[in-house]
């Protein structure tokens, strides 16, 4: 197999602004910040990965999806090892014609979508208008907003605040304690409370406890995913000291229970033929 560059890459994927672009990689987070002119899909095979815009990060569990609009500055990140990353990134023509375009989202993948991800895994590279790979994957794309109507309700806002990134941090490494507060956090981060609640409303756009219990839920969906922890464990490793306050908490902010969501992990394993 050939190597080419990150550059290289980049490159190739834009050059031909009408075709299509698939590319299947073991990791696509060989990439920094970048830009795509054309809107990019990614589908993990196995493991989990997080997306990270200049506004927010995201956690893209097994099982779901990530639309990325063109022109989104973006980078990938994954945690934890992935059997396959499938690419394909469409041209804009069509664009203009659904609001889904035009916005990140995180979504479930359901069989059809899945058998048509497996399908196209033996092309690479350009694919370009007249042929029926292109049709294929003009298909793809044209059903994703039917098929893709309830995206992943939570993302974890980001900000280049220099003051408030020690804050994130020190929340991130002690998400374990169920006693963290406003109070707490801003002792050991040399804040006053009214300071550090006026910081996070200033640079995030929401409160210290909606952020807090944010960041609990992801860690939580990723250890749901990515740990062999049960439930009660990883409840009492993201600061819930109470399984029912957990479930519930983690049903109306995810839309799944904990232990349907783990289930996602049986499923991404069976669509390996590892099970």
């Amino acid at each position: 197999m050939i190597k080419v560059s990150n550059e290289e890459l980049l490159f190739a994927i834009d050059e031909k602004p009408d075709t299509m672009y698939v590319w299947h990689s073991k990791f696509e987070d060989r990439f920094q910040d970048h830009t795509h002119l054309k809107g990019q899909l990614t589908y993990v095979e196995g493991g989990v990965i997080f997306l990270y815009t200049k506004e927010k990060s995201y956690f893209l569990p097994a099982r779901h999806y990530v639309w990325i609009p063109a022109g989104v500055e973006h980078h990938l990140q994954h945690r934890f090892h992935a059997a396959i990353v499938r690419n394909i990134y469409f041209d804009t023509f069509t664009d203009d014609e659904n609001p889904f375009y035009k916005q990140i989202g995180i979504y479930p993948v359901n069989n059809l979508l899945l058998e048509m991800f497996l399908f196209s895994e033996r092309w690479n590279g350009n694919i370009s208008p007249g042929t029926k790979e292109y049709d294929f994957l003009n298909t793809l794309k044209n059903i994703l907003p039917v098929v893709s109507q309830h995206p992943l309700p939570i993302a974890l806002p980001t900000t280049e605040n220099e003051r408030l990134r020690p804050v994130l941090r020190y929340i991130a490494t002690n998400l374990s304690q169920d006693t963290m507060s406003l109070e707490s956090v801003g002792k050991a981060t040399s804040f006053s409370t009214r300071t550090l609640s006026r910081l996070f409303q200033s640079a995030l756009n929401v409160s210290f406890f909606q952020y807090l219990k944010l960041a609990r839920m992801i860690k939580a969906m990723e250890k749901l995913l990515e740990s062999d922890a049960t439930i009660s464990e990883i409840a009492y490793s993201v600061g819930y000291n109470s399984i029912s306050s957990f479930s519930n908490t983690f049903f109306k902010m995810v839309g799944k229970r904990p232990s349907e969501f783990k289930e996602l992990k049986q499923s991404s394993l069976s669509s390996l033929n590892l099970v």
